[in-house]
């Protein structure tokens, strides 16, 4: 039996912000934007080529602090290219850092170890990896 994580909720303090923060600059696509009635909204966003999507909202999402989330992940290819979109994009990013060593040879000096970190508007916490092959 397969188990997917397939949604995670990212508590904001105003959908509108952060829906406009993680579409237009995190280039996430927005799968749907549902209002059920006056106090219930939905949005889910999903990072590029992402199996896992994350969904902000009121009224129906577990109720959590804004900017509480801490360790949201992403992974992706080329660190530097990555980088370079996310400051192209106006979001406010760390400069590349190496945390630890590879426990084995790897294809790129980055690869496992290199990381970028930013915060949406609300302080909500998310680390960038580079992980361009599987060991």
């Amino acid at each position: 039996m397969n188990w997917t994580l397939e949604v995670v909720v990212v508590p904001v303090s105003d959908v509108d912000r952060a829906k406009e923060f993680y579409a237009d600059r995190l280039g996430f696509a927005v799968d749907h934007d549902t209002r059920i009635g006056d106090d219930i909204r939905i949005v889910q966003l999903t990072p590029p080529g992402s199996g896992c999507s994350i969904v902000i909202g009121t009224g129906a999402v577990p109720d959590m602090p804004p900017g509480s989330l801490k360790g949201l992940q992403l992974v992706v290819p080329d660190l530097e290219k990555a980088r370079a979109e996310l400051v192209e994009r106006g979001v406010d990013v760390s400069e590349i850092q190496v945390v630890g060593r590879n426990p084995r040879p790897v294809p790129h000096p980055l690869d496992n170890v290199g990381f970028v970190f930013f915060t949406d508007p609300d302080g909500n916490g998310w680390a960038v990896q580079q992980i361009s092959s599987r060991g």
